[in-house]
């Protein structure tokens, strides 16, 4: 099965995380609500960064958990379980600068082997900002106050406080990108 829909990967995600995970759930709503609501700066996009957007967190599922890095966990689900787009699957791989936290995990070679960064920068900076203008909770914040808000939760000392400290100049960089598009084309 080859799809993009949105309403396939919003059954796929609210089934994975929905009763295991419910706060990550109404995480990846709120990030698939700031995706439909980029539409309008991604014509031919706004389907696909939506589904990617609703099943980024898709990894997190315990039953999914493999390697412990749910871009890679969610990427390989989703490719191998459902043939889901390779586009949206590589987009789920590497959202919010994977590549990073998947040097702090020693599986860099592993995730840039199996999903390449897909060539497509300006979806790359909308999940980017869909993912760290939402909170836990699924409600709009600021990317500063969310990257804050993950440090506080693991730890500006362990794997993923480092990799936050890491990829914030690259993230801030990602939303002010998207917010710029946005500007330009107002609604």
């Amino acid at each position: 099965m080859t799809d993009t829909g949105v309403e396939w990967a919003r059954r796929v995600a609210e089934k994975e995380l929905g009763e295991v995970l419910p706060r990550r759930w109404a995480h990846s709503q709120g990030v698939g609500e700031r995706a439909s609501e980029l539409g309008r700066v991604l014509p031919g996009g706004a389907e696909l960064l939506t589904a990617a957007a609703v099943l980024h967190d898709v990894g997190y599922a315990p039953r999914l958990a493999r390697t412990g890095f749910h871009p890679l966990d969610g990427a390989r689900f989703l490719r191998d379980e459902h043939g889901a787009d390779e586009r949206v699957v590589r987009l789920v791989a590497n959202h919010s600068f994977a590549l990073l936290e998947a040097e702090e995990r020693g599986l860099r070679h592993v995730l840039e082997g199996e999903f390449p960064l897909l060539n497509s920068p300006l979806l790359v900076d909308a999940l980017v900002y869909c993912d760290m203008t939402t909170t836990p909770d699924g409600e709009r914040t600021t990317a500063e106050d969310r990257l804050a808000e993950v440090v506080s939760r693991y730890g500006p000392d362990s794997l993923v406080g480092r990799f936050i400290h890491r990829a914030s100049p690259e993230i801030i960089a990602a939303v002010s990108r998207t917010e710029s598009v946005l500007s330009a084309h107002p609604r």
